[in-house]
């Protein structure tokens, strides 16, 4: 079966706790806090691999967690991370956001891309001594790794598509230019996913080419296997347009070529004024008194698209018209990849009363889900970053609150692993 869409659900691991631990050895008095630090969480890796040509390893499996990062432990312990989960996926799957649809990642490169963060590990109490604390009995709690759902959508990374109505030959065309195998046979829908070839033209001249099955007129409405095959010619360079001119199945040929082209503009206009040469296949089973290759040659011409006479099965003009898309090809612009549209959204003020405030002398812990999750999206590098970062905690209340709870000029106000001297 072939599968080139799914939705999956993914959750970085969560980032452990800090330790609260003191030092105690003989002959050591007030040996002093040593709790370590918790480890960080393992985040969710995407990862290109050429292996892969379906999604079909997401077809029972919808949800991935990567395991959380250890405890700290005494003695200045780290506790360990937690492993990265490695998503493996085929070149050219897009990644986009469910609830958006926008596009957060193309995996068309061989980069790895970290699609969630694991959560920080917590501060062990080793970090809050201070000369007028020094038996600090608390420590910080790790943050939870980032959780998202996905749709996973693969384009194939194709120069060349083959498009035209079933039993033209695309397959058999493919079968004879590439090391591709597709099925062949002489029925409709023989070919129910799409098949890549390489082609070699020359020495260091090569493409690759795609048999497109199932367009037929109402593709783009979902007719047929068309529907679910479109996008995979959305990259492609090139659109070689195969007709059949034999007449035997009793269709027209100059027709077939106007509904594939209907069909290829109403799934996107772009697409439809993508480059194109058109192919009359099947010339070696023309009956002598058809008109359909003149008719055809002569419509297509006027229409401004390059026109060949070929046999697939026999070979016959294969090869020219092989050499003609490598021509072609040189004087296209690369393969497309499609940028990032998705942004995330920053994370906003909540209700201070939410949040836990917790007092140890000059220090102020203070916790809770929106403040963890407006710090996790602050840039503290970033001007901007950080005033955006105080005008969330003034419009949350938290100062407010802070005061009112006894807060003094030079206090420390600790938020996870971030600290700041408090001044009013």
């Amino acid at each position: 079966m072939f599968i080139d869409k799914v939705k999956i659900y993914v959750k970085a691991g969560s980032g452990g706790n800090g330790a609260i631990a003191f030092h105690r050895e003989k002959f050591v008095a007030a040996g002093g806090p040593d709790g370590g630090d918790g480890g960080n969480g393992g985040s969710i890796v995407l990862r290109v691999d050429d292996n892969l040509s379906t999604l079909m390893d997401f077809r029972y499996k919808r949800k991935y967690t990567a395991p959380n990062g250890n405890d700290g432990g005494g003695n200045r312990c780290h506790g360990r991370n937690g492993e990265n989960a490695i998503i493996k996926v085929p070149r050219g799957t897009v990644v986009r956001d469910a609830e958006t649809n926008e596009i957060i990642k193309d995996m068309s490169e061989a980069e790895d891309f970290v699609l969630c963060k694991g959560g920080r590990g917590g501060w062990g109490n080793q970090h809050f001594a201070t000369p007028t604390r020094q038996v600090p009995r608390f420590a910080k709690a790790g943050t939870p790794g980032e959780e998202h759902e996905v749709i996973l959508e693969l384009k194939l990374l194709a120069d060349v598509g083959l498009v035209g109505f079933p039993n033209v030959g695309k397959s058999t065309l493919l079968s004879v230019t590439s090391n591709a195998h597709p099925k062949i046979a002489n029925y409709h829908f023989t070919t129910l996913f799409p098949n890549l070839g390489v082609i070699y033209v020359d020495d260091g001249v090569s493409f690759v080419m795609a048999d497109i099955p199932g367009i037929i007129e109402g593709a783009a409405e979902g007719v047929g296997l068309g529907h679910d095959f479109l996008r995979h010619i959305d990259r492609c360079r090139l659109l070689v347009h195969i007709v059949d001119v034999s007449g035997s199945e009793d269709r027209d040929p100059i027709d077939d070529f106007i509904k594939i082209n209907e069909e290829l503009k109403q799934y996107s206009e772009e697409l439809a004024s993508r480059p194109m040469i058109v192919a009359a296949n099947k010339i070696d089973l023309l009956p002598p008194d058809s008109d359909n290759l003149e008719r055809l040659r002569a419509y297509v011409m006027e229409q401004g698209y390059e026109f060949y006479e070929i046999s697939a099965a026999t070979t016959k003009g294969t090869r020219d018209l092989m050499k003609t898309i490598a021509g072609k090809l040189a004087n296209l612009p690369p393969v497309i990849v499609y940028e990032p549209e998705y942004v995330k959204p920053l994370a906003e003020a909540g209700d201070a009363n939410e949040l836990t405030i917790e007092q140890h002398e000059d220090l102020w812990l203070v916790s809770g889900p929106w403040i963890m999750k407006l710090l996790n999206d602050i840039n503290f590098g970033d001007y901007e970053s950080r005033m955006y970062f105080d005008r969330q905690l003034r419009k949350s209340g938290l100062f407010d609150r802070l005061e009112e709870m006894g807060i003094q000029d030079g206090d420390t106000v600790s938020i996870y692993d971030f600290e700041f001297e408090y001044t009013k």
